[in-house]
């Protein structure tokens, strides 16, 4: 293709596509809306592709000259990419915007929760909903922090249907896993670690710590042998404020998330029966399928494809 047909492609394509846009954008403006709103909504559209023309038309302005003395026209994705409407951006992009709008919502920011962890417990949740491994019906999604102190509130559960914080709490780690602060992680069978990643929680039994939830690790070799483990949530007494002042810190367990005694039958309650569970943790090395933005993108904004 010679170098004026490949510019004019350029700009036939570019110009195709943002027209495309714009028209869309006309339709769905409400009709009930005054004909001047939708002229400005045409207009709006309008300006957007003359803006863009200018930058891809061999007619157009100048633009700098690359070091082979050709115009350094912008590709047509990038230009596109800034001028077509929020309504047209990309499944990633709506979908960061859900996600801060929900993370606002929630205030989470004030709760001690980290945007870019609730992402991605968010991001698995979706993740593992489209894979059919939930619950039906039933929206909660619970987030342990294991890069915080045990003195602080690491645990957060959270009602994503009604958009309710439900509980912020203490949990303890696994005690190879660390002192105060968690740093070494494990899937290895009496290791005492605790094990990073998704889980769905499973069954109520009764054992040695009184009521308790049954979890599965979704993760390979990060946490599938869980169930194997009787890595499972319990209450435990060594997880209190009380217990910080004495110690300074909270006592730990054999891996499993200890949650305090008087919240246990509670917290249980509402997460059992195949809800998520995201424990995160310091460092880089997990890795997870369910961390798929664009998969999660997909599954919950269909309609920005």
């Amino acid at each position: 293709m010679r170098d004026n047909d490949e510019e004019e492609f350029l700009y036939s394509l570019g110009a195709s596509v943002l027209l495309a846009g714009a028209v869309s954008a006309w339709k769905t403006t409400p009709a009930a809306q005054p004909e001047t709103a939708k002229s400005e909504a045409a207009k709006s559209g309008v300006s957007k592709i003359t803006e863009v023309n200018s930058k891809i038309s061999p007619s157009g302005p100048a633009v700098p000259a690359g070091a082979s003395g050709k115009p350094n026209i912008p590709a047509v994705g990038e230009a596109l990419e800034t001028a077509l409407p929020a309504t047209a951006l990309s499944y990633e992009a709506a979908y960061t915007d859900y996600v801060g709008d929900l993370y606002n919502e929630l205030d989470l920011a004030g709760k001690g929760l980290q945007p870019e962890i609730f992402k991605k417990a968010l991001t698995g949740f979706y993740n593992l909903k489209a894979a059919g491994k939930l619950a039906p019906g039933k929206e909660v999604l619970s987030i342990v922090d294991f890069t915080k102190s045990s003195r602080e509130k690491r645990l957060w559960i959270i009602d994503l249907d009604n958009k309710e914080l439900l509980f912020r709490s203490l949990v303890a780690h696994g005690k190879k896993s660390g002192g105060n602060m968690a740093s070494s992680f494990s899937n290895t069978e009496s290791s005492h670690q605790s094990s990073l990643g998704f889980y769905l929680t499973g069954e109520v039994y009764y054992g040695k710590h009184g009521r308790s939830l049954r979890l599965d690790g979704m993760d390979p070799g990060f946490n599938s042998n869980a169930r194997k483990r009787a890595i499972v949530l319990h209450g435990a007494d060594y997880v209190s404020q009380a217990f910080i002042n004495r110690v300074g810190r909270l006592g730990r367990s054999f891996g499993c998330p200890a949650v305090p005694e008087p919240l246990c039958d509670e917290i249980i309650d509402h997460i059992k029966e195949k809800t998520v569970l995201f424990i995160n943790g310091p460092g880089e090395k997990y890795k997870s399928d369910y961390l798929n933005v664009k998969a999660a993108a997909r599954y919950l904004l269909p309609a920005n494809g």
